[in-house]
């Protein structure tokens, strides 16, 4: 549906690295784009998701409601955004991929313009830092296209019957972790594009921080092994060792759950997950190989890799997912 009043001026280009994030956006449709001006009649500033209520006028005059959705507050703090950048009563022209198939007015924002011009969008490219670090410890943002060519080869990867099987029955609004505001981990929280990281080296301990959910992850390295009947937890226990400069992360007894990064696979009992962090010899990036073995559900073992580049112009911000907003995104 195309409104009669739509935005005469060039708006803000949208500018997005790879990455699965809370809200597949597998259902929108990335080959059409509605554009419409209306007026502000809400603006959430609230995680997994800010969103944009409006009220616009179609072609035969009659009033829209329509359903803006962005990204989390993280990103859009670096974009440029603030709680006070849209207030009721604004008019806003908003462009955005509408929703597949579901009949609401519903949108996924590529770029907005104010009345007086000011243009906002979700920027959300790579770190520009020269800097470089001496260690892993610092803050850092995933690559973009690593990412990209991550989840594109792990939604690729071999799946046992039972895989196959699970990943046909998944729906993403009913059975997405993120709906009910619990993160994704390793690989997925390791293949985050969009958000910051930042490793704390301790002589006995290791901390790996995501913003992404605020996801914490410890890693011990004073020589202990994985407990025989450990808890079984969202992030796994966590081992580590050092191989020369090479930081090696061995991660198992995950608890069971639906995945978010091979389109709903479940995590299995006998998951392993070993990560192997380098620094680059000009100390701008880290590279992470990871393998994935999940014998339940994954036919064969998966290997990729991710860079991180060196971020420390970035802040991490509080995710302090609200479940409220999380579940907005359900279809009604």
């Amino acid at each position: 549906m195309r409104l009669g009043c739509l935005a005469a001026t060039a708006l803000v280009p949208f500018i997005l690295s790879p990455a699965r994030g809370h809200h597949s956006e597998a259902g929108f449709d990335a080959d059409a784009v509605v554009a419409f001006t209306g007026t502000v009649t809400e603006f959430s500033w609230r995680n997994p998701h800010v969103y944009i209520r409006m009220e616009a006028i179609d072609a035969a005059g009659n009033a829209v409601d329509w359903e803006v959705e962005t990204g989390a507050t993280p990103i859009m703090r670096r974009s440029g955004w603030t709680p006070e950048s849209l207030s009721r009563g604004d008019v806003i022209s908003v462009r955005g991929h509408p929703e597949r198939s579901t009949g609401r007015n519903y949108v996924l924002l590529l770029s907005l313009e104010k009345a007086d011009g000011t243009g906002l969008a979700q920027i959300s490219g790579d770190p520009q830092s020269t800097a470089s670090a001496t260690s892993l410890a610092g803050v850092w943002k995933g690559r973009g296209a690593t990412v990209g060519d991550f989840y594109d080869r792990l939604d690729e990867v071999p799946l046992t019957d039972a895989g196959a099987a699970a990943k046909a029955s998944y729906d993403f609004y009913v059975d997405s972790p993120a709906a009910r505001c619990v993160g994704p981990t390793s690989p997925a929280i390791v293949a985050v594009g969009l958000y910051v990281n930042e490793i704390e080296l301790g002589d006995e301990t290791i901390l790996i921080r995501s913003e992404f959910f605020d996801s914490d992850r410890t890693v011990y390295m004073d020589g202990r092994g994985h407990p025989d009947a450990g808890e079984r937890t969202a992030q796994g226990h966590s081992i580590g060792r050092w191989e020369g400069d090479v930081l090696v992360v061995d991660t198992v007894q995950f608890a069971d759950r639906r995945s978010s990064s091979i389109s709903g696979v479940p995590t299995g009992p006998q998951k392993h997950v070993i990560e192997r962090y380098a620094l680059s010899n000009n100390g701008t990036h880290i590279v992470i190989d990871i393998v994935l073995e999940d014998p339940g559900y994954l036919a064969e073992p998966f290997a990729g890799t991710v860079v991180w580049n060196y971020a420390p112009e970035f802040e991490l911000y509080r995710y302090d997912c609200d479940a409220e907003t999380s579940r907005r995104f359900r279809l009604d």
